[in-house]
C-alpha cells in the first residue's frame, strides 16, 4: 500500500531567466507568469513577503500546466 497525495493547484507569479547550460547559455522557461500548475504537496520552500506566502520552486518540481 502506498499513500499517494493529490497534487495542489497554484498560479504562477514569477519566473526566473532559466536554468543555466554548462556553455553558459539560458535553456528558456516553459512556464510564465500567470500559469495555472499542479505541483506536489512537499515541492519547494515556502517563504513570506509582505503579508503574502509564496512557495519558490525549480521548473522541473512542476507537474502539469493546466
Amino acid at each position: 500500500y502506498a499513500a499517494r497525495e493529490k497534487p495542489l493547484i497554484g498560479k504562477v507569479v514569477a519566473v526566473g531567466p532559466g536554468a543555466l547550460a554548462d556553455d553558459g547559455s539560458r535553456k528558456p522557461m516553459e512556464v510564465k507568469s500567470g500559469d495555472r500548475i499542479l505541483y506536489g504537496k512537499w515541492t519547494g520552500s515556502e517563504v513570506h513577503i509582505d503579508n503574502t506566502d509564496y512557495l519558490i520552486m525549480r521548473e522541473n518540481d512542476i507537474l502539469a500546466i493546466i
